[in-house]
């Protein structure tokens, strides 16, 4: 596609003043702002996807507007079932409600374009007698052999209109013997440039390279190009917000428009999501579904801010936001034109941050404790039920100790913190092989957490204390006795301080844990003495 005119965009400094000249006159020309987000129920709603709808929604809430949802099912080979409902569901946990859609409803429905299908193919019947739009019999082996001439001449394969000049007596003599047919939309040359609102002021010369497009297929339903410009202008849709591949098809939308006789939308392109090499995100890799990050336990807030963190948008793009923030501070014109590239490790970074938040008021600790212990139920089955430590108290105080360590809330259910949840299960052969000395060091670090009081159990407390009993025991290294400790207390050699696993399990729990250890290691000795005996 040529693009044959186009004013600068994007400085060093920020949007380029001419763009936001531009966008500042368009928002100012519409008082009443409707978008829309209208996605084709064919699969799970990708990342891409969610960053349209979220876009549409905060223009919409920022000017005070109405956010439609349109589910564009006009493609009946495509259509995946349970699609449109996973679609909407995704939308609620986002917290991106529409404000009118198939399951809302509203004044401008029905929603979905499989139910409008006879606006289609009365406006349709508008543009032929208005001389814009024409019947067209060509086979499909016919058009198969226009592809294989133009790939055999290295050219874009393209429609030859042959059928515009059909007469209209050959024409309603094929239509009344019944010969399949499709309506094509006739294309004018000399396009004109139209303001996109990202993008700039853009010319594209569909007419050289595009045959006439199918706008009615001959199964009766429209293609995306017909179905569109009408639902747009029925629905009084002010603004259209969608991705950047259809940048190349908006000037024939407004031939459309233009032959309807309709005052068009104004038009904003967003730039594509790519990974952080800048290769296209491919639904191969699987992680780019929306879906994905809801069952993995990623908070929405922290996928909104991940995907708006590298496509611009707003004055400040490196803070945490909240959905509330996003509305606030978003602009148009500080939306840029180059593709945005998604950092994957930001999104951890917004989950973290937004976990914390989320922790810090009761409500969210009320919901964070129940999904995780939702997850342990999960994990660990009926062995949960015998668990002695999962009070909401104690899975509090482990989210307060752990808070800023952890990513998502499954992190707390795997193997490295599985001592957390359960005995650990250990063995007195790799406990004598940390040391020979474990079973005296046990039993005087147990009477020096036993006399302990609550106040002074807390990790500087232990701290000191194991210290302390570290000197009384200078057979063993100070090392060498947190490494025993720690694998008393979780079956492991690698984790957070000991200190911090003992305050973290409690005090009666740290003791019961060392009283366990030391009834191996002696009834270790006692088989031992017993086969000496022998």
């Amino acid at each position: 596609m040529r693009l044959l005119l186009k004013i600068p965009l994007h400085s060093s400094l920020g949007p380029h003043p001419v763009r936001q000249i531009c966008c500042s006159r368009a928002l100012q020309s519409c008082s009443d702002v409707r978008v829309r987000f209208a996605p084709s129920p064919t699969g799970m709603l990708h990342l891409g996807g969610l960053r349209t709808a979220l876009y549409n929604f905060l223009f919409a809430k920022a000017h005070n507007g109405s956010f439609v949802l349109r589910i564009e099912d006009t493609d009946r080979t495509r259509l995946v079932p349970g699609s449109e409902e996973s679609l909407e569901e995704m939308l609620r946990w986002a917290g991106l409600q529409p404000d009118e859609g198939p399951t809302k409803g509203g004044k401008y429905g029905p929603y979905r374009q499989s139910e409008r299908v006879h606006i289609y193919k009365e406006k349709t019947q508008e543009l032929i007698e208005r001389g814009a739009a024409y019947h067209c019999f060509c086979t499909p082996h016919r058009l198969e052999l226009l592809r294989k001439e133009a790939a055999r001449r290295k050219e874009v394969p393209r429609y030859d209109n042959r059928c515009r000049q059909l007469s209209q007596q050959e024409c309603r003599r094929r239509l009344e013997d019944g010969v399949p047919h499709v309506v094509r939309f006739k294309l004018e040359d000399n396009a004109k440039p139209f303001t996109d609102l990202v993008f700039g002021v853009t010319r594209h010369d569909v007419a050289s390279v595009e045959g006439d497009p199918v706008i009615l297929k001959g199964d009766g339903f429209p293609t995306y190009h017909l179905a569109n410009v009408v639902d747009d202008h029925l629905m009084e849709i002010s603004h259209v917000l969608r991705g950047q591949e259809w940048l190349i098809s908006t000037g024939k939308h407004l031939m459309l428009y233009q032959a309807f006789g309709w005052t068009p939308p104004q038009f904003a392109h967003l730039p594509l999501l790519v990974n952080k090499d800048g290769t296209k995100l491919s639904k191969r890799q699987g992680d780019i579904f929306a879906n994905h990050f809801r069952e993995k336990g990623y908070l929405p807030q922290a996928v909104l801010n991940f995907i708006t963190f590298c496509g611009a948008g707003f004055h400040d793009n490196k803070k945490v936001k909240t959905l509330e923030d996003m509305v606030a501070e978003f602009s148009l014109a500080r939306v840029v034109e180059h593709p945005a590239r998604l950092d994957w490790d930001r999104l951890q970074e917004f989950q973290r941050e937004h976990l914390a938040r989320l922790f810090g008021t009761h409500s969210g600790q009320t919901q964070i404790v129940q999904n995780l212990r939702e997850l342990l139920v999960q994990q660990y089955g009926e062995r949960f039920s015998g668990f002695s430590v999962l009070p909401d108290e104690y899975i509090l105080k482990v989210l307060e100790m752990r808070m800023g360590h952890f990513t998502l809330l499954s992190d707390l259910v795997s193997a490295d913190f599985q001592y957390l949840w359960g005995q650990p299960n250990i063995t007195v052969q790799k406990l004598v092989m940390i040391t020979s000395h474990a079973s005296p060091v046990l039993r005087t670090v147990h009477e020096a957490l036993q006399d302990m009081s609550t106040d002074q159990f807390t990790t500087e407390g232990l701290g000191s204390k194991l210290r302390y009993v570290s000197k009384t025991h200078q057979a063993v290294k100070y090392s060498t006795l947190m490494k025993m400790l720690r694998f008393v207390l979780s079956g492991r050699q690698v984790g957070p301080s000991v200190a911090e696993m003992m305050t973290t399990l409690g005090q009666t729990e740290t003791l019961k844990r060392l009283n366990n250890a030391l009834s191996l290691l002696d009834s270790h000795s006692k088989t031992k003495d017993t086969e000496r005996r022998l």
